[in-house]
């Protein structure tokens, strides 16, 4: 009897995670939050900061294997996100299979999660009056294929989708670098062309979620494990990019507008990676 009145309830509540979820102050300041955010630690770091009255579209970078620091500056308070973008609600775009999840759609409800269809951001983003902050991670599940110790390619050349919407909504575009997001795993060597990686492609098409192989640590020793390495997150926000509202934005908009965000972003990363440990002889590479 419980299960099939919790199927009826997935079905009132189907539309719900592209309706703005159902986000809980509780859920999001939870005391586990806390260790969460020291265990590695995460920090947020901001540049500017935003008017809330506009909406803003937050391009996360790079994915890794988990979003642990999308996940711990936006879908809690351990890191302090409403005192330092007073007036300003996140929510964290996920994967739309994640909320067929019986009960562990809940739970990331609560934190504010998301859908990442396209009617989900696009509801977010056209709210009056301004204040919401949608964050994408724009390289998705197949970036986190690449999530390696000392990587910096991002897939971004051929992802316009998200500029294409901050257009037709007149929502300012944001950079966001994760500095430390990609040394929390190891991978399976898995290059390019490979059989794993070639099987690892073919499961993304059939389900849509990725299946990186990844290993670091255990509970009691450091060889081998599940559990992410204890390395610092610092999640950089730059200044926004502003956005004139353009509801049919031709190719030519989009591609402008996507040269000013890389642009904006390889200059916070670039302004920044001294302070944590990057070689000034590395870059950013965008495929």
């Amino acid at each position: 009897i419980l299960a099939a009145l919790y199927a009826g309830w997935l079905y009132l509540d189907r539309d719900t995670p592209s309706c703005g979820g159902r986000r809980s102050h509780w859920v999001r300041s939870w005391r586990v939050w806390t260790y969460f955010r020291d265990y590695f630690p995460i920090t947020l770091m901001k540049t500017a900061d935003l008017d809330p009255r506009y909406n803003y579209l937050f391009g996360f970078h790079p994915h890794g294997v988990l979003v642990a620091g999308g996940f711990g500056n936006f879908c809690t308070e351990a890191s302090g996100f409403s005192r330092m973008f007073p007036g300003l609600t996140p929510y964290l775009l996920m994967l739309p299979f994640w909320f067929r999840v019986p009960f562990f759609r809940e739970y990331i409800m609560g934190g504010g999660l998301v859908s990442s269809e396209k009617a989900s951001a696009s509801y977010l983003l056209s709210r009056p009056g301004g204040g919401q902050a949608a964050v994408i991670a724009v390289g998705g599940a197949p970036e986190s294929l690449d999530a390696r110790p000392g990587a910096l390619t991002l897939q971004l050349l051929q992802r316009k989708g998200f500029v294409k919407l901050a257009l037709k909504h007149g929502a300012w575009l944001v950079p966001v670098f994760s500095f430390g997001e990609n040394e929390l795993f190891d991978q399976m060597e898995n290059p390019a062309g490979s059989a794993l990686r070639r099987m690892q492609d073919r499961l993304q098409r059939m389900m849509g979620v990725a299946l990186p192989l990844f290993h670091a640590r255990g509970v009691f020793q450091y060889s081998f494990g599940l559990l992410p390495y204890r390395k610092p997150i610092h999640t950089c926000c730059t200044c926004p990019i502003a956005v004139a509202q353009n509801p049919c934005p031709s190719k030519d908009d989009i591609d402008a507008l996507h040269t000013l965000y890389m642009e904006a972003l390889t200059q916070l990363f670039e302004d920044n990676k001294k302070n944590y440990g990057i070689p000034e002889d590395k870059h950013l590479t965008f495929i």
